[in-house]
């Protein structure tokens, strides 16, 4: 007995004939620019969308135009406010502040004449800095409304780097979120304890506008080019009335597809960050190609809201995509309309992000594996305390939904097991908890996710999607879709985007590798570098004349000539392949590959993530072994408040508390219990010849760090991508201790961190009380527990009954779908039915004897 919706028409990726592929063989290059007021050539195909008349070029200006006239009165934008500020945590249900997408429009014209009267030029910039909301959204597109072009900061980026990005773009204004954000630009004492002030490196800003101010902001920051004012965004949207419209409406009549319109800035992993100049085109043709790949979903397709939640960083290329442009799009082109939820700015910090999950309903969302694997984490850890009925169901639930999820895959065999219909219900449960339960399309980029996650979701019913894309291709190059997708694989390339795995042969000319036969044993000579070509393809890297160095014309030079060569392939600089079906899977970062002493090449991310797999206790590892006799790892484990943001405290998570007594990360230092552990999973993966290919490869030796890898220690970029050199050059006296030649050969863990008495966790309170008391408090706990079991048996019987209705109301329809078609199917449903209903039978049966027998005893024993 099984359900239709379990199955999955799988197909292949449409092979398309070069017509449908971009031009470059008409164009000439080079295929880059680097000057601020530049217009880059579009490069179209012959047909479909990448085509002119499939997907003419438009600006964002006319986009939301269009957006305007298709569902000008519904719902855009949605936050929680109370007198205009964040609600705290324990505040749920508050009313929601919203803007159709008139007034969305509407605003955004104020606004960007309001950033014409600061003095905004054409093709001039403004920085815009603080959590999403809805004046982010309104600060980004009033700045392409009025022909500028944007330079978002993290919110958690560093006072070196938000100077660097608003000195190097030439921001003339910058919008910033509140009094935290300002203090970043305010004098202050530097690395060394010497006071300088930020706003001395940033001549060129003129204006600081705030939209959640504090009672008491400051009028001025003061500088030595003078004072510079600052104003609330009530004041600053005043200042729009100062500028005619016909002077917005002239200013905007020269905007072109061509024109830059936002700055990325790049991660910085191994230095500056670089500034991704983004054209209209570029963000309004991948809008337009993701909505196409993923309207099989449901997205888009029918007159109803698609409803996301804003929560990732906006000055990152995913969540602008995501969150500012799709929605747009979505709203002009299809049949749909987007409402942009926003989620609070401590919602990932405290782990609330749930709470606006399940208030929202989501029917489309991006989150990042960090995210998921957070998720998978607490309902792990709740499983584990799970008892009774709820246990039995969902033992019983997750290898079905499993079964049927690995049969959704391209490689995978269909899978209708007995009790799916059962199976479903636990899965709608879960999913209404999480606030799931609307979801049609749920997916994950910006880093590799591991897929023991993606299988842990698939055991819940949850189908997560893995795209793959970077800021130099405006996001999104390759996806995956219900009918089209393999666990490991990062999808396929998106209509109209041209993608070969290249490797430079001895003549120094880049030449198409062999399709690999088994993308996940892929052989050498079936590996290269992933390049892209299409009207995604970034404008180029920003030049600032002024910056002699980094930044600079010659450095941006240099980066644009490595980045896209001289036949328009921008290379990606990471490694892996393209099975016969088209399906493209990375293997490794060329950037990252640890080059041992003896030439050999490894990469280091899938070894890592196999031990992550087998030890759930360990949150990041880190191979080190660059021209080194053999390789080593720094490991981090899961402590309680580390969120990839903030480091976390010292105190192990559950799922981390592998040996009893042992509940710190410095207990675990000294545990040989503990240590061996972690040495056994590590083992393991070196035996594991499909993810260690050569004995090189293999982990030797490691040690346990104080402390996790988070953006506030540096140890990862503001995307949550790990710095590797950065934490080479932070943990090198522990790195230098490990090759130490006095460490024993069969020595695999060596301690390089004192743990200076700290190795007893905190003492709780213990509780006191006479043998009185403890007679007294045991009669009490026998009559509690006795009314509980009375409780729990009633709650069985309830259950039992509910189950048995169910089961009988499925197995009639069933019945009667049966009757309908030929006698053999009838046969193999009715066969079908007694399996499942012998199953049932079964499970609440041994539920109901184990409720009413163990926990009793259980209970009244204590």
């Amino acid at each position: 007995m099984g359900c239709s919706s379990s199955r999955v028409s799988k197909s292949i990726p449409e092979q398309l004939p070069e017509e449908f592929l971009p031009m470059y063989a008409d164009a000439k290059g080079p295929f880059w620019v680097m000057e601020a007021d530049a217009e880059a050539p579009i490069i179209f195909a012959k047909k479909g969308p990448g085509s002119k008349d499939v997907n003419p070029p438009t600006t964002m200006l006319d986009l939301l135009r269009l957006a305007v006239e298709q569902h000008g009165e519904k719902t855009a934008l949605r936050v929680e406010r109370v007198d205009g500020k964040t609600p705290p945590p324990e505040q749920d249900d508050c009313k929601w502040q919203e803007w159709t997408y008139k007034q969305y429009m509407d605003d955004a014209n104020m606004a960007a004449r309001a950033l014409m009267h600061m003095g905004v030029e054409q093709f001039g910039s403004v920085g815009i800095y603080g959590f999403n909301s809805p004046e982010w959204f309104l600060s980004e597109i009033s700045t392409m409304f009025c022909g500028a072009k944007t330079a978002g900061i993290y919110p958690s980026d560093r006072v070196d780097n938000v100077v660097f990005k608003l000195k190097h773009s030439k921001a003339s204004v910058i919008i910033l979120e509140d009094e935290g954000k300002l203090s970043r630009l305010q004098p202050q004492k530097n690395d060394e304890g010497e006071t300088f002030n930020p706003m001395d490196e940033l001549p060129e800003l003129k204006h600081v506008v705030m939209w959640a101010p504090a009672e008491k902001t400051p009028e001025f920051l003061e500088s030595k080019h003078g004072k510079v004012p600052v104003i609330t965004w009530a004041d600053f949207m005043k200042l729009g009335e100062k500028t005619d419209l016909t002077a917005l409406e002239e200013r905007q009549k020269k905007i072109k597809p061509g024109h830059c319109c936002a700055l990325i800035y790049t991660s910085g992993t191994t230095g500056r960050p670089k500034a991704v100049m983004i054209s209209h085109d570029n963000i309004t043709f991948v809008a337009g190609a993701f909505m196409a790949a993923v309207k099989s979903s449901g997205i888009g397709k029918t007159a109803t809201a698609e409803r996301l939640i804003s929560y990732l960083p906006l000055s990152h290329i995913a969540g602008m995509v995501n969150d500012i442009i799709a929605p747009i799009y979505c709203t002009a082109r299809t049949a749909a309309w987007s409402e942009v939820s926003f989620a609070r700015p401590y919602d990932l910090k405290k782990s609330t992000i749930a709470n606006r999950l399940r208030s929202v309903k989501p029917t489309l969302f991006l989150g990042v594996p960090r995210v998921w694997e957070k998720i998978a984490d607490k309902l792990k850890a709740k499983g584990a305390e799970t008892k009774g009925l709820a246990k039995t169901l969902s033992q019983f639930a997750k290898p079905r939904l499993l079964a049927v999820s690995k049969g959704q895959t391209l490689s995978g065999t269909e899978a209708n097991p007995a009790g799916l219909f059962i199976a479903k219900k636990v899965s709608a449960k879960i999913k209404a908890a999480l606030g799931l339960d609307e979801l049609k399309f749920g997916f994950t980029g910006a880093a590799p996710i591991q897929v023991h996650t993606l299988e842990y979701f698939g055991s819940l019913g949850i189908n997560i999607k893995e795209v793959y894309g970077m800021s130099e291709c405006s996001a999104p190059t390759t996806i995956s879709t219900d009918e089209t997708h393999e666990w490991g694989s990062c999808g396929f390339p998106m209509p109209g985007i041209e993608l070969k795995v290249l490797k430079e042969d001895k003549n120094g000319e880049y030449v198409e590798v062999p399709r690999a036969k088994n993308m996940f044993k892929a052989a050498e000579e079936e590996q290269g570098e992933l390049c892209f070509r299409g009207r995604h393809i970034m404008m180029g890297y920003l030049a600032n004349p002024d910056f002699k160095e980094d930044g600079g014309t010659e450095w941006a030079k240099k980066k644009n000539m490595a980045a896209i060569d001289k036949n328009g392939w921008l290379h990606s600089g990471d490694k892996g392949c393209m099975d016969k079906n088209g399906m493209v899977k990375i293997t490794g970062r060329y950037k990252e590959l640890i080059i041992g002493a003896g030439g050999e090449n490894v990469a280091p991310v899938p070894i890592e993530a196999n031990v992550k797999k087998l030890e759930p206790a360990v949150s990041n590892i880190m191979m080190v072994g660059d021209k080194r006799k053999f390789i080593v790892a720094l490991v981090a484990l899961k402590v309680e408040g580390a969120t990839g943001e903030l480091a976390g405290t010292n105190k192990l998570e559950k799922a981390a508390q592998l040996v009893e007594g042992v509940q710190t990360v410095e207990q675990a230092m000294d545990s040989k219990e503990y240590v061996a552990k972690i040495w056994e999973a590590i083992q393991k993966t070196n035996k594991d010849h499909s993810v260690v290919t050569k004995g090189a490869a293999s982990i030797k030796r490691f040690t346990i760090i104080p402390r996790d890898f988070s953006v506030e220690g540096n140890e990862l970029t503001s995307t949550l991508k790990l710095k590797r050199s950065v934490v080479e050059k932070m943990y090198h006296d522990a790195i230098e201790k490990i090759y130490d030649p006095s460490v024993g050969r069969d020595d695999f863990y060596v301690k390089c961190f004192e743990t200076d008495g700290k190795t007893e966790a905190k003492d709780e309170t213990k509780e006191k009380v006479s043998a009185e008391e403890v007679k007294e408090k045991v009669s009490a706990e026998v009559d509690k527990a006795s009314a509980e079991v009375e409780k729990a048996s009633a709650d069985v019987a309830a259950s039992v009954d509910k189950l048995s209705a169910e089961v009988a109301k499925e197995t009639a329809e069933v019945a009667k779908e049966a009757e309908e078609v030929t006698k053999e199917t009838e046969e193999v449903a009715k066969d079908t039915a007694k399996e499942t209903a012998d199953v049932v039978k079964e499970t609440v049966e041994e539920a109901k004897e184990k409720l009413t027998t163990d926990e009793a005893k259980e209970k009244v024993e204590a």
